[in-house]
């Protein structure tokens, strides 16, 4: 099958002043088309569900109840064809079905054998969710499936195994498989999901009722059946001794400077996961050159191409330039770029709610008022009404526009925990 249509946009101000080193982009990535129906008997998609058994979750009785719902509604999404499995989690790792630790291929007689097999899972035992992971990674890597996706779902904290050897997992699964991350009620630790979820290119939220769980996996899953290309990456040349850092900005603020793979002279690949049929995402690119230029000179900042793996290697497509001109016109470089002036605030926004929220559990009072009040003016200021709604049941707001608050006296776990997990969702701007 060929690759589909991708487009590259790229938004910035060209013209920098006189000694001036940083070039800052947003680029705007575009999967053309509609979702296609699935070849049949297709190989290429393996999902697998990882659901928390540990003892928590028999408190109260209708959580581990609604996982089990929630499991059984993403098993009906799976198109025919996928290949699927689900992994009970405790201290340790089972494979709840299939129990040889295959994968199974979805079609009506092996999605209710899913269900009835998750019918049988029992809360007891802790927690160690990078055992999970490695069970996940044994299962689809036995698998030549390409497009590789999660989910997990746990209630608590990773007790059972040191937070190195958390960490080593999520290590050994980069670049393996997706994971979109879901904690249920208010007793995990929103870093932990998170520093899984970026690692894995998948999201992380809270679902303060069980009863929400159906609907979330559901959703998820529909997601998850309608990627059609894996692991496509932003390449990016710079000029010689040039530092560059890359965030995504929407959907959400997640940091991929760190995951950087040098693939030639001056070139590295940044990976963006999974894509579907008319999906958009825009990166904010900064450059910084190692010496300016002189007044008058234009140069080549940056060359973006989307790269995927096809049968014959790697696969361009998509590619866009990023100029730079040094001028003496005050007019021309002091232009500000909408785009990613835009941006840079969501950036901060995001920052800014962290920060405030870490400052409120450290009894910080000043520095919590003053960093979830920037949050709040930038939130207003940029039309994010969805983070706008959440930060009033932290803060009381005194006056928006200039993000004047007060702290809450009594703030529910559940609401603090909902503006730290969609603190990095973010709203675009109009083209």
């Amino acid at each position: 099958m060929s690759q589909p249509d991708f487009t590259v946009d790229i938004d910035h101000n060209e013209y920098l002043a006189e000694g001036a080193r940083d070039i800052n982009a947003i680029l705007t990535v575009t999967m053309a088309g509609t979702v296609p129906e699935s070849p049949p008997g297709e190989i290429d998609t393996a999902e697998i569900i990882i659901i928390d058994c540990s003892g928590s979750m028999s408190s109260p009785p209708s959580k581990i109840a609604e996982a089990r719902a929630a499991c059984a509604a993403a098993v009906d999404v799976i198109r025919d064809g996928v290949a699927f499995a689900v992994i009970a989690g405790t201290h340790g790792a089972v494979a709840c079905f299939p129990e040889d630790g295959s994968l199974a291929v979805a079609g009506p007689q092996t999605r209710e054998s899913a269900k009835k097999a998750v019918t049988r899972l029992r809360p007891g035992g802790g927690t160690a969710i990078g055992v999970w992971l490695r069970l996940a990674h044994q299962m689809f890597t036995a698998h030549p499936a390409t497009l590789r996706h999660a989910i997990l779902l746990t209630d608590g904290n990773d007790e059972s195994e040191s937070s190195d050897a958390l960490d080593a997992a999520i290590k050994l699964c980069e670049g393996v498989f997706s994971c979109d991350c879901r904690g249920v009620g208010t007793d995990w630790r929103v870093a932990e999901l998170r520093r899984i979820s970026a690692a894995l290119l998948g999201s992380v939220d809270i679902v303060p009722d069980p009863a929400g769980l159906a609907a979330d996996f559901s959703a998820m899953m529909t997601e998850s059946m309608g990627k059609r290309v894996a692991d496509v990456s932003l390449r990016i040349w710079t000029p010689q001794h040039a530092s560059v850092f890359l965030k995504q900005v929407a959907p959400e603020v997640e940091d991929l400077t760190d995951r950087r793979t040098e693939s030639g002279p001056q070139v590295g690949d940044y990976p963006t996961g999974a894509w579907g049929p008319g999906e958009s995402r825009d990166y904010h690119l900064a450059v910084r050159v190692a010496d300016p230029y002189t007044v008058g000179q234009q140069v080549l900042a940056a060359r973006v191409s989307l790269v995927a793996a096809s049968p014959d290697g790697l696969e361009v497509l998509g590619e866009k330039k990023v100029l730079a001109t040094w001028t003496g016109d005050e007019a021309l470089s002091t232009r500000i770029n909408q785009h990613v002036a835009h941006y840079t605030g969501q950036e901060e926004l995001a920052q800014a709610i962290q920060e405030g929220l870490e400052a409120r559990r450290q009894g910080d009072k000043d520095t919590a008022e003053a960093k979830l009040g920037r949050a709040v003016a930038l939130a207003h200021q940029s039309g994010n009404e969805e983070t706008a709604k959440l930060l009033v049941k932290v803060v009381d707001v005194v006056d928006a526009v200039t993000g004047t608050v007060q702290l809450k006296k009594k703030v529910e776990d559940a609401d603090e925990m909902t503006l730290d997990t969609r603190s990095t969702k973010t709203v675009r701007t109009r083209k």
